[in-house]
């Protein structure tokens, strides 16, 4: 709210009417620019409006994303400038820590990028630099249409002094602060103390313990809720009262709405990166399964170590190197004949594989060990890991010289983070 933003050469505001969403800003404005101040309208924030009004829906938000139960959904989240995350080579540097040291069955990544960053570089330069992390389970968001879904279904967000990250803020979620620049913040607003108390990203840090500890041990702050409107769910008619008194038309009789946030389409991390699996027998039929997407060695686990690979993997050269190879696919897709064929076809091709696995849903694969034995794994209700975690369980336990009559018989129990998940095993 600077004068050279408000007024024209002779002084005069540009704008006939400039909306606020609180008080706050106005004492702002008239200590800036009075010049100005006869133009404000207090009409709330129809943004802020919105997601109020979706907040219900958060868990449809989640399952839309792919975000299971024992899932952490991580939101990142860039504004346009050279001091943003992603304009000051944060979040480019962050990202292959954050798919190496989180485990993809535990968190969920998702990245809101400011609109300007995809009109200055263009859709195509900004997938190829983030290439790699979206192979490895990283979700681009729709930078007019998804990032308010995104943040009412996010666990805690990495961001800036970019808005989207003060939303996430008002709505109670937990946030870190990549990048924290003061400059270009009026110190006397709202977000200049947000940015200056907010928890900050240490990168010398193990970024996993710094999110459980956020997430776990936070407390929602008061001041952006309360400042980011004055007027909460009142923006429609403020707004609409405004609008028709300008072109001089009487309101209509009917109640003003917002539109409702839609649900996005379903979009489940996808990884077509080689993936590394630690697992560990528990029990009679119980594995844990941890999996990492690299490029980086995972952190120092316990247990025993396999490759899974997606048969559609840029790096072809570690298909001759997988323990468990799978692919995601209809089950009466013609180009790969049936889940049998393809399983039978994908073992010839890869000797040394010991399990292929061809996923068929959210919650079933079909399955052909080494020795040519043909399973069909099947989720039982309540769980909802990825088929490929329950196809690397089924190996270790295989590997370990564990029995497959004893899963056949009293099924599969997964454990992925604090989620546990049965599954059904039945022989063809």
């Amino acid at each position: 709210m600077s004068p050279e933003w408000l007024l024209d050469e002779s002084g005069r505001p540009l704008a006939d009417a400039l909306v606020l969403s609180h008080p706050e800003q106005l004492d702002r404005l008239r200590a800036i620019c009075p010049e100005a101040a006869s133009t404000a309208v207090l009409a709330g924030d129809p943004c802020w409006d919105r997601m109020l009004a979706a907040r219900p829906y958060r868990e449809r938000y989640r399952r839309a994303l792919g975000v299971g139960h024992g899932q952490r959904l991580v939101v990142l989240s860039s504004t346009w400038n050279a001091d943003s995350l992603f304009g000051d080579d944060v979040l480019p540097s962050l990202l292959p820590r954050l798919t190496s040291e989180l485990p993809l069955d535990e968190y969920r990544l998702a990245a809101v990028l400011h609109p300007n960053i995809w009109h200055g570089h263009g859709p195509g330069q900004i997938r190829a630099w983030l290439d790699r992390a979206r192979r490895a389970g990283l979700t681009l968001i729709d930078p007019l249409h998804g990032w308010r879904q995104a943040l009412l279904a996010a666990d805690a967000v990495i961001g800036d002094h970019g808005s989207v990250t003060y939303y996430a803020a008002a709505l109670g979620t937990p946030v870190l602060l990549g990048a924290a620049p003061l400059a270009g913040l009026a110190p006397d607003a709202p977000v200049h103390a947000f940015v200056r108390t907010a928890p900050r990203l240490d990168p010398a840090l193990p970024l996993r313990r710094q999110l459980s500890q956020l997430i776990d041990g936070h407390s929602p702050l008061p001041e952006p809720a309360a400042f980011i409107s004055s007027v909460p769910g009142e923006s429609a008619p403020r707004l609409r009262r405004l609008f028709y008194d300008m072109i001089g038309v009487p309101e209509p009789d009917a109640p003003a709405l917002l539109e409702p946030l839609p649900l996005p389409p379903f979009e489940p991390a996808a990884h077509t990166v080689p993936l590394q699996v630690l697992t560990k027998l528990l029990g009679s039929g119980e594995v844990s399964v941890v999996r990492h997407a690299g490029p980086h060695a995972a952190p120092d686990g316990t247990g025993e170590a396999h490759t899974a690979v997606h048969e559609d993997t840029r790096e072809q050269s570690q298909l001759s190197l997988a323990d468990v190879v799978f692919r995601h696919g209809a089950a009466d897709d013609p180009r790969f004949g049936s889940p049998a064929l393809w399983t039978t076809e994908t073992l010839a091709r890869h000797p040394q594989c010991a399990l292929a696995a061809y996923i068929t849903g959210p919650g079933t694969c079909t399955v052909r060990t080494s020795d040519d034995t043909l399973l069909h794994l099947r989720a039982e209700p309540g769980a909802d890991a990825e088929p490929a975690a329950y196809a690397s369980a089924l190996h270790a336990w295989l590997a370990s010289g564990k029995s497959l009559n004893e899963v056949v018989t009293q099924g599969l129990t997964v454990h992925t983070g604090g989620a546990v998940h049965r599954v059904g095993v039945t022989r063809d």
